[in-house]
């Protein structure tokens, strides 16, 4: 999943200053993160993850949720752009980006919404997007106990294949 946000860095890298390996990561970790508008969504999680937090000493955005500092910081990645990749349908994109970011913090998601987001992110990669439908009932199944199995082969067999 990580792999997702540093694919976006490395191509923000290459394409803005010519390299994928700059000498100083952290001051364009910086410079982004000042602006997250003005960032794809992938680049700004990427340049969080380059910062550590003052105040918890976690990666900037990703400590507990009782640091102030990264609950900030998680709130402003909101503010970054979202592009749909070629081919997917839109919206997916903000559904990747929703369930990445849950999935790389989970302090205050209960335990169903986080395992919801991990099952469905291989669909969404997959440039698959399910119905609001879909979404709904598999929510309201997970919300009933429904198991892991029980919801992986919901979300497997039946999202993005209205």
């Amino acid at each position: 999943m990580d792999e997702i946000v540093e694919e976006g860095w490395r191509a923000f890298l290459e394409r803005e200053f010519d390299t994928t390996e700059p000498s100083d990561e952290r001051v364009i970790a910086e410079m982004v993160v000042d602006e997250p508008d003005k960032h794809p969504w992938r680049v700004v999680d990427a340049a969080y993850d380059r910062l550590t937090c003052a105040e918890c000493g976690d990666r900037l955005s990703r400590g507990p949720a009782t640091c102030a500092a990264c609950n900030l910081a998680h709130g402003f990645r909101y503010s970054a752009i979202e592009i749909d990749r070629p081919g997917v349908p839109p919206g997916n994109e903000h559904a990747l980006r929703v369930n990445v970011s849950v999935a790389r913090r989970p302090y205050g998601i209960s335990e169903s919404e986080v395992l919801l987001r991990r099952l469905s992110l291989p669909i969404l990669l997959d440039g698959l997007l399910p119905t609001t439908t879909q979404a709904q009932a598999t929510k309201a199944m997970a919300n009933k106990g429904a198991t892991e199995a029980e919801l992986a082969a919901l979300i497997y067999a039946e999202w993005g294949r209205a």
